[in-house]
């Protein structure tokens, strides 16, 4: 993270306004030395308090300043710290959503919550304290060593060869810290995507009588993240208390070298007070760096894992062509489409070879992992292919995880996601600044109307997290809504009717099909009634797609739809 803090906004202007304020500290650290040094030996040699009050006056000078440049950097540092911050948590959200649901169903839902909130505010704790003690530990030393080596050698040789070891032993206890934070930072990971499953499912273990079985894996959870603390902690103090000794023994080294040589008379008073006092000194930054390595690490560590996310999204991102915009006489080619999500692992997608017109609908089925929804994520740019290529118009366009391609798509998934707010809102996602009369026409055409009718708040009935719950049918129409409201030409289905009851299904689908007239809907689905109504079938097996037609064509050729529909039994043909 070093490295990686140079390319923040403003970083260097912060870091010579800092380097500055640290030069000025570290001579204010020897000056205050120097004056104290002094005064102490002054009056031990008989002076009188009053002769000396120019010189308590300028160690008091030095020390209001070095209090000065120590407040002004922790306000610089503090106030760099929540501007990247900011900075940080938007470009993160911003990669997320052009990473995808398939990312965060990856990485887990819980871990990313956590890590956009409370990893944000641990890595702008990290940068406010890092920055200052970086500075200090790479200035401050070494000016005090060399204003030590001016007052004697032999304590300046003391401290060299002191601070070496220091630093070792340093580096070996925060490579054992490391261990332990990382194993915390897996076990708080885990801990996070396990509550927030376990709060998605508390209703259906409790339906299932599950609830209290389930406790015990909370349980063992828990304990493996508290364990996994407390031997971080056990570290962070081992290291805390080794520093303090060692530091200790080093000013000892000087303290008894400075005192054999005042006893031979070999040294001045004032010059072995004035070594004594940076002793001390010399070794704070470097103590302080310790102190609060274990501190920030947790920090650290979170900064890491959201420039990862970052990272990930710029591969993600290809500008090969600027991409052309989706009209009446629009087609999309896929050649040789792949997907493997691991080296020599089966392919969700392989070789797919398609083409779509500007409109039309049409529908891809196939049995559970047949590469369904593989496909739909690649169409809706939420997952990069491993090979092949796409033409829109004829015109390469590399891959279709461009901003542009998805503010042209509307995506209907399974489960459409119900923000905490109001009915109307929640319909007029897509198009924000729509009309309050434009919304009804599309909850209305949604069949939301009788819905709508039957809340006390109408449109501006708070929903989701808080508001009163929908059913599944319920949430499908606002979902429906707000394809309909964002007037996209394309849309996207992803198995939307698979958890609803057949009755709820035939329902909404009489309201969706006239519907979808004048655009290009790819409906990917299980359930074999909805594919009488579609212009083209795809039919997907194990990756690759096994036949293409019309119903009539697929029932006659007597291939692979032809079974599923026997499977099935449906009475469709």
């Amino acid at each position: 993270m070093g490295r990686g803090l140079m390319k923040w906004a403003g970083i260097k202007s912060v870091l010579v306004v800092m380097a500055g304020l640290t030069l000025i500290q570290s001579v204010a650290i020897i000056m205050q030395a120097k004056w104290l040094a002094e005064v102490l030996s002054a009056l031990f040699a008989g002076a009188k308090l009053q002769a000396q009050l120019g010189g308590i006056g300028l160690f008091l000078l030095s020390f209001i300043v070095r209090q000065l440049c120590s407040l002004i950097q922790q306000k610089v540092a503090y106030r760099f710290a929540e501007h990247t911050g900011r900075d940080l948590r938007k470009q993160v959200m911003e990669k997320l959503f052009q990473l995808g649901p398939r990312f965060a169903g990856k990485e887990g839902t819980g871990n990313l919550v956590t890590l956009v909130i409370e990893g944000v505010i641990k890595f702008r704790n990290y940068l406010e304290l890092f920055l200052p003690r970086m500075l200090a530990t790479g200035m401050t030393p070494i000016l005090i060593l060399a204003y030590v080596f001016m007052q004697d050698v032999e304590s300046g040789v003391i401290l060299t060869i002191t601070m070496p070891i220091l630093i070792i032993f340093m580096i070996l206890i925060g490579m054992t810290a490391r261990k332990h934070i990382d194993r915390q930072f897996e076990s708080y990971r885990m801990l996070s995507n396990h509550f927030v499953d376990s709060l998605r499912g508390l209703e259906t273990l409790k339906f299932l009588g599950r609830s209290k079985q389930h406790s015990e894996s909370i349980d063992r959870v828990s304990n493996s993240y508290r364990s996994a603390t407390m031997r971080t902690l056990r570290v962070a103090f081992l290291s805390s208390f080794a520093l303090d000794f060692f530091t200790m023994l080093s000013v000892a080294s000087v303290a008894v070298s400075l005192g054999l040589r005042l006893v031979d008379g070999e040294m001045t008073l004032l010059t072995g007070l004035t070594v004594l006092i940076l002793a001390p000194e010399y070794f704070l930054p470097v103590r302080m760096v310790g102190a609060d390595f274990h501190a920030t690490l947790d920090g650290k560590e979170a900064g890491e894992a959201m420039e990862a996310i970052i990272s990930a999204a710029e591969k993600e991102t290809t500008e090969k062509s600027t991409l052309p915009g989706w009209t009446q006489e629009s087609t999309l080619t896929l050649s040789s489409i792949g997907v493997c999500h691991e080296v020599d692992g089966k392919p969700s997608l392989d070789g797919v070879k398609l083409q779509f017109g500007a409109v039309g609908k049409i529908g891809i089925i196939g049995e559970s992992g047949a590469g369904k929804s593989t496909l739909i994520d690649v169409l809706g740019g939420f997952l990069r292919p491993t090979s092949g290529n796409f033409e829109i118009n004829g015109v390469s366009v590399g891959d279709l995880t461009q901003s542009a391609w998805r503010e042209q798509i509307t995506y209907i998934p399974q489960n459409p996601y119900i923000f905490s707010g109001s009915l109307r809102d929640n319909i007029s996602f897509y198009s924000p600044d729509a009309s309050n009369d434009a919304i009804e026409k599309a909850a209305a055409a949604a069949g939301l109307d009788q819905v709508v009718r039957g809340l006390p708040g109408g449109y501006d009935e708070l929903i989701g997290g808080g508001g009163r719950d929908l059913s599944g049918g319920q949430e499908q129409r606002v979902a429906l809504a707000r394809a309909l409201l964002s007037e996209r030409p394309i849309i996207l289905l992803d198995e939307p009717t698979a958890h609803l009851d057949i009755e709820t299904e035939y329902e909404l689908k009489d309201t969706m099909l006239p519907l979808f007239e004048g655009k290009l809907i790819l409906l990917a689905t299980h359930r074999l009634h909805w594919m009488r109504d579609m212009d083209y079938i795809i039919v997907m097996e194990q990756g690759r797609v096994a036949e293409m037609g019309t119903h009539q064509q697929l029932i006659s050729s007597k291939g692979v739809y032809h079974q599923l529909v026997a499977l099935q039994q449906e009475g469709i043909q």
